[in-house]
C-alpha cells in the first residue's frame, strides 16, 4: 500500500498503460480521472460492496482505511458514539 500527497494536475503511472490524474478535492472529496484501456476492470468500492449478495460477502471485502489500534475499552465507546452521531443524539 502506497501512501502519497499530491498536487492538483499530479499523476500516478502504473506500468505503461494506466495513468490516475489528481484533480482536485477537498478535506473529504477527491477528484480523480483514470485513464487506462478497456481491458482493464475500473470499479469503485462502494459498487462492489453493493453488489455483495451477502453480510458475509461484504465483511471480506478488503477496507483501505486506517483502523487505529485501540484498547477494547476504547473501541466500544467509540462506536457508541458513532452510533449516538448517526441516531443525531449528539450534536
Amino acid at each position: 500500500m502506497l501512501r502519497l500527497t499530491m498536487s492538483t494536475e499530479e499523476y500516478l503511472q502504473i506500468g505503461e498503460e494506466v495513468k490516475i490524474v489528481f484533480l482536485g478535492g477537498s478535506k473529504n472529496h477527491l477528484r480523480i480521472m483514470v485513464d487506462a484501456p478497456k481491458e482493464y476492470n475500473v470499479v469503485r468500492s462502494k459498487v462492489i460492496e453493493n453488489n455483495a449478495k451477502s453480510e458475509e460477502e461484504r465483511a471480506q471485502l478488503p477496507h483501505y482505511y486506517a483502523v487505529p489500534d485501540l484498547p477494547e475499552k476504547y473501541r466500544r465507546k467509540r462506536i457508541m458514539v458513532n452510533d449516538s452521531l448517526k441516531k443525531g443524539t449528539i450534536g
